[in-house]
């Protein structure tokens, strides 16, 4: 998992200063070149500085190894605790084979529209979510099945397209850069300090070299979204809209090209989830560069691929679920046409036989019998299969 990333310390929203943030120099990610002047001792002190900066960039992803290893210690503890079958609650009605909305969201501003949802709304999104039983998860997790929310409850995914500003952005208060209490993950912040089991998580789908829009703060960013439990994802280099890529090479390097760049800033980080710019796909023959490829050298390979939102996604665990084109919803009540995400929490409310409800266990498939014949019993791979028949 992605979380692997998440920081020794972790910071709050704009009631707490950004660290390392205390002035524009010290966020600066860009660095002065040497006067043609300096003499040995400054160079010997620059060497001296590099190796410095390199053993601490070492001992850094040491302690990530470190942590990666500690949580799962922790995990493997608590899938013992939870048992086998005997611990499934069936008063629940678990099925893991109901469906799931993975959520499509672009940008939060101070005006509702079609891609905009305003901070207000996106609160009572997360609220209302929270309040009907559902828990995020994130997108690489639900693309591999290594779903793992409470019993009874429904996983969602949260996705961001774009990466404009109002994402995430920092300003200033009281002489002290912060996030914006009013910008997507200062809103989601502030939701996970609430309520810390709903497990706040997004993927950040951005095109272009400007990540964000504040040019100075790139590195700071990327580096705090990985290092709080968030991703980073694809979305091309120019919002490429792949149907009209006739070139192979240009696929790749659209592809490819957009990954490096955004690797380059967070050590270790594997960019590995892409969404489609305007849900386009290239003609058949070309397909499998979504997927795989190289460019100049740089070779990308993504776990799951995205289309353009109007419907939730199938579980992981039915035989047509497909993580290379997974189906999305629109999170927005403007020009849904009865297919946004509040038409679609009506409908699993009518019809709760369709929502995937968890088992509360991530070792084991429960699954109503009846819907036995769709289950992709080769993809669960190492995990027990629960069949039950309803009361």
């Amino acid at each position: 998992m992605k979380k692997i990333f998440k920081a020794l310390t972790i910071l709050t929203i704009a009631s707490v200063s950004l660290v390392g943030c205390g002035s524009d120099k010290e966020i600066e990610t860009a660095k002065e070149a040497p006067s043609a002047s300096v003499g040995q001792a400054e160079k010997d002190k620059e060497e001296s500085g590099k190796k410095k900066d390199e053993v601490t960039k070492k001992e850094e992803q040491e302690n990530k190894e470190e942590l990666k290893n500690k949580e799962k210690e922790n995990k493997n503890e608590e899938k013992e605790d939870k048992g086998g079958k005997e611990s499934i609650d069936l008063s629940v009605k678990p099925n893991e084979m109901g469906k799931v909305m993975v959520l499509m969201y672009h940008n939060i501003g101070e005006e509702e529209a079609t891609w905009v949802r305003t901070p207000e709304n996106f609160r009572r999104d997360l609220n209302t979510l929270y309040e009907k039983g559902y828990r995020a998860i994130s997108l690489e997790d639900f693309a591999q099945n290594n779903i793992d929310v409470e019993e009874g409850k429904t996983p969602v995914v949260f996705t961001f397209d774009d990466g404009n500003q109002n994402n995430f952005n920092i300003i200033e208060k009281d002489g002290k850069k912060v996030i914006d209490p009013n910008s997507a993950v200062g809103i989601m912040e502030e939701f996970n300090k609430e309520y810390p089991d709903f497990n706040m998580t997004a993927t950040f789908f951005i095109n272009g070299l400007k990540p964000f829009r504040q040019d100075d703060l790139i590195e700071y960013k990327l580096n705090w979204l990985v290092d709080n439990g968030y991703d980073v994802g694809n979305h091309t280099l120019g919002h490429n809209n792949m149907s009209n890529v006739k070139d192979p090479l240009k696929i790749q390097k659209y592809i490819g090209k957009q990954a490096q760049f955004l690797e380059s800033f967070v050590e270790g980080y594997k960019v590995n989830t892409y969404a489609l710019s305007y849900g386009g796909r290239p003609e058949d023959k070309h397909t499998d560069l979504l997927a795989k490829g190289e460019y100049e050298g740089f070779k990308y390979e993504n776990v799951a691929i995205l289309n353009v939102g109007w419907d939730p996604s199938v579980s992981p665990n039915h035989k047509n679920f497909n993580p290379l084109a997974i189906h999305r919803v629109r999170a927005s009540e403007t020009n849904v046409d009865n297919v946004g995400m509040y038409d679609w929490m009506e409908m699993f409310e009518n019809h709760p036989n369709r929502r995937y409800i968890s088992d509360g266990n991530p070792d084991i498939v429960t699954v109503p019998k009846k819907y036995e014949e769709n289950i992709d019993k080769e993809g669960i791979k190492d995990k027990k299969l629960y069949l039950y028949e309803e009361q």
